[in-house]
């Protein structure tokens, strides 16, 4: 198998959880600062231009971090990071899912509508005058999320999942870009030294 990588919490999610399953991967990096992945070679590979991409032995794409995660989890033996169990599973993808489409999403466009403007306004339709509301709305669930998390290790429950993974990436991405965790979410803050320790293992 061969992933293509980059910078950025998407494929960073995928390298962390190929990682605490002890995958080992063919690594080809896409110089996405420079717009490799929107050249032709490149889309030879993902027509839709985006990264991580997972290409198996028969030639086949897998894109989209959860399928990829999901994939990969599913073909290797040892303890799995989506679940044992139907309602793990269920749970796991049920906050993957939360996580994405109301932290993860509205957080990567609020920088990519600003700060990360030169780089995608040639790239994608880029909305600037929705930046400060989407990462409002980010900030928003991360509150919400932290009152959640007041009695649960991680947030499907007892267990490390693919939805920590997902959201300690995003959040590690967005300290990076202009928006901090809030030190106020004293829960996500435990929650977040809880996976670094576990992923620097």
């Amino acid at each position: 198998m061969k992933l293509y990588t980059s910078v950025g919490p998407n494929p960073q999610c995928v390298l962390l959880f190929a990682a605490l399953r002890n995958i080992d991967l063919e690594k080809v990096k896409v110089d996405l600062r420079g717009g490799e992945n929107r050249q032709a070679e490149y889309l030879k590979v993902n027509p839709a231009g985006q990264l991580p991409a997972l290409i198996l032995e028969d030639g086949s794409l897998i894109t989209e971090i959860t399928a990829i995660c999901e994939y990969l989890d599913e073909i290797t033996s040892g303890d799995s990071l989506i679940g044992e169990t139907a309602e793990e599973r269920a749970q796991t993808r049920r906050w993957t899912r939360w996580v994405d489409l109301n932290i993860c999403e509205p957080l990567a466009n609020g920088f990519r509508f600003s700060e990360g403007l030169p780089l995608f306004e040639n790239r994608m339709r880029c909305l600037p005058e929705a930046a400060d509301g989407l990462k409002a709305c980010a900030q928003d669930k991360l509150a919400f999320l932290n009152e959640q998390m007041a009695n649960r290790m991680y947030l499907a429950g007892e267990k490390l999942t693919l939805a920590d993974i997902l959201l300690y990436s995003f959040l590690s991405f967005g300290a990076n870009v202009g928006q901090p965790m809030n030190p106020d979410h004293g829960n996500i803050s435990a929650w977040f030294e809880r996976v670094k320790s576990r992923l620097e293992q």
